[in-house]
């Protein structure tokens, strides 16, 4: 599986990135609505259904995706997080990828729906998109795209990033679910009171009273892992929000020219987190504890459990820094 962007501009994948920009810096409802070109829909097989994901026959979590039902989709996303799949008939991963998709969207429950586009037919959309190549996978929330990867993915590594997108998708308020089944599902059970606060607080922007929620969470039940793991997702994305662009860049670079200055270290595992790059922001904290002793290091040392907490403690990627920071510390 392979990322969509070089690391220069490194945009935000499912993880804390995503709960924190998104804005975004593509408008999707500028893309016009015309009538869909004749003949379009996805390759040979995959069962999708054309026109809106909801209709007389209930709704539907497999979509082809066309000029007259785009905007339809992107108002969808503020209910439950839409995947794009954009293919190209030319190309061979296409049919690979969306046969990947349809199967593992479809046993989320009606959580995700599944939008193929192709890009021959809806040019538009992959030029909004910034689509590079094809097959790609970029889902949309709240109507702002959630880049997420590029040519083929296992079907393990696909569940992986789309558990994420779910609790990016939760984190600003996006709970909702498609039932393409009975009906007779029950509904999910209430949020604690908490942190459907501290839920409220970040869609409206503000994560020090998500974090404030969080922390009386803690208080209360120290063992609230999702309170926990809340905590340390809303106090990156505050310590990200201000962060330019050029601000990024410049933080790379001093730390790239010095790599025992503790700030400058950990704000690009900050930003690594935050763009996906799971590994090498773990990486370079266990590094930088490794050659450092002393308060830096026991403050990079909390820092790298506290980014644990944001990737997640059955993340792989976690457990194998766990095993590295063991090794550096002992």
């Amino acid at each position: 599986m392979e990322s969509m962007t070089s690391p220069a501009s490194r945009p935000a994948p499912p993880a804390a990135a995503s709960l924190l920009n998104l804005r975004g810096a593509v408008d999707l409802s500028t893309l016009k609505q015309r009538p869909a070109p004749a003949g379009t829909g996805t390759p040979a097989g995959n069962g999708g259904q054309e026109g809106a994901p909801a209709g007389a026959g209930g709704p539907e979590l497999k979509v082809n995706v066309s000029e007259a039902n785009f905007q339809q989709l992107v108002e969808l996303s503020a209910q439950v997080p839409v995947v794009f799949a954009l293919w190209a008939p030319y190309s061979p991963e296409s049919g690979r990828m969306l046969e990947t998709l349809e199967r593992v969207v479809a046993s989320y429950g009606g959580r995700l729906v599944l939008g193929a586009a192709d890009i021959e037919a809806f040019p538009q959309l992959a030029q909004a998109f910034q689509v590079q190549a094809v097959p790609t996978a970029v889902a949309v929330l709240k109507g702002q795209p959630v880049p997420l990867f590029q040519g083929s993915a296992e079907e393990q590594q696909v569940r992986a990033l789309f558990d994420e997108l779910l609790k990016v998708a939760a984190a600003n308020g996006v709970t909702g679910s498609l039932d393409a089944g009975t009906g007779n599902e029950p509904e999910p059970a209430p949020l604690p009171p908490l942190h459907q606060a501290a839920f409220d607080a970040i869609e409206a922007g503000d994560y020090e009273a998500a974090a404030e929620a969080y922390r009386q969470a803690l208080k209360e039940m120290p063992s609230d892992h999702d309170a926990k793991a809340g905590l340390a997702q809303v106090e990156l994305m505050a310590r990200l929000q201000p962060l330019s662009a050029q601000d990024s860049e410049t933080i790379r670079t001093l730390a790239a020219n010095e790599p025992d200055n503790l700030e400058a270290q950990l704000g690009v595992a900050d930003l690594d987190i935050a763009g996906g790059h799971v590994e090498d922001g773990l990486n370079r904290l266990v590094a930088f504890i490794g050659r450092n002793f002393g308060p830096e290091r026991e403050t990079a040392r909390v820092r790298l459990l506290e980014l644990f907490d944001v990737v997640g403690a059955s993340d792989e990627r976690v457990s194998k820094a766990r095993q590295a920071l063991a090794r550096v510390l002992f």
